[in-house]
């Protein structure tokens, strides 16, 4: 704080002068500052109105002056922002879609932690957490509440306005790398497993259905899926997940040719012909425990 506003000041000279450091201090080298407890103006008010009552009557007349000086000291209405300009719908009362994503992913990478410790005693609670966390997310909301088709990724949806900043914004990565942790799709050391702890029962299909995807011929593929199933791909090579009382994965060959691997993980060979699109795998049928 500058010096001659501490000395124009009645109220903050006096508090010095009682040694009292509930609005400022002096440090060593004779410079002034506010209280470092406060965040902003509110925590400068709460204690202006908690001061000893001997200093009322400065505080009545000065309470606007302190204040200002206050403002001048951090200047907060200069602060508006990466932009320099803070935009309407960065404000108050809107919904940064983002972050709700960003939240998401940090409870899913909590939550497999917690899994791999065995801490049984917080899994439950994660997961409750995620899914709640996972009912704000955009795709869950009507086109009303969202601003937008609710697949179309936008940053913010301000108070009374529509979704604000379309583009493929960084939540767009938040909410795939959170879909296959659902999924239970890892890679570990170049070899693709499943652990599909996360992934809720009521996913799976009801009845049979026939999965569209694009072949590594660039083709548009129809593949039949049972019921108590889904499919997704990896590298465009379709993985059906498939409720069993069994943990095991059936290797479809191009060739016609069929492997079954006990446990959820490929070897690396396996992982790399994948990843590389060789086109020698046509499909991986992944059996889960109910």
């Amino acid at each position: 704080i500058a010096s001659s506003k501490v000395k124009e000041s009645k109220l903050l000279s006096k508090l010095l002068n009682d040694g009292n450091n509930q609005i400022v201090s002096q440090d060593c080298e004779g410079s002034f500052h506010f209280n470092c407890d406060f965040n902003n103006v509110n925590g400068l008010i709460s204690e202006l109105n908690l001061l000893p009552k001997k200093y009322n009557e400065l505080v009545k007349e000065e309470y606007n002056n302190i204040l200002e000086i206050f403002e001048d000291v951090f200047n907060h209405k200069e602060f508006t922002g990466r932009s320099g300009t803070f935009f309407g719908y960065e404000g108050l009362g809107s919904i940064y879609w983002h972050m709700v994503s960003k939240l998401s992913l940090a409870v899913l990478e909590t939550t497999k932690k917690a899994i791999s410790e065995k801490d049984n005693a917080v899994i439950g609670r994660f997961f409750d957490h995620y899914f709640e966390i996972l009912e704000g997310i955009g795709v869950n909301k009507s086109p009303e509440l969202y601003g937008a088709f609710p697949t179309d990724p936008y940053s913010h949806t301000p108070r009374g306005r529509g979704v604000q900043q379309p583009g493929m914004t960084g939540q767009v990565k938040e909410d795939v790398i959170s879909r296959f942790y659902e999924l239970g799709f890892f890679v570990n050391n170049g070899k693709i497993s499943f652990e599909p702890t996360l992934l809720r029962k009521n996913e799976f299909m009801a009845e049979e259905k026939s999965f569209k995807f694009v072949n590594l011929n660039n083709e548009i593929e129809y593949m039949p899926i049972g019921s108590n199933s889904l499919a997704y791909t990896i590298c465009q090579v379709p993985v059906i997940y498939s409720l069993s009382n069994k943990e095991d994965i059936k290797i479809i060959s191009m060739d016609g040719s069929e492997e079954i691997v006990n446990g959820h993980q490929l070897n690396f060979e396996t992982s790399q012909n994948i990843f590389n699109r060789t086109n020698l795998i046509k499909a991986l049928h992944v059996s889960v425990k109910k």
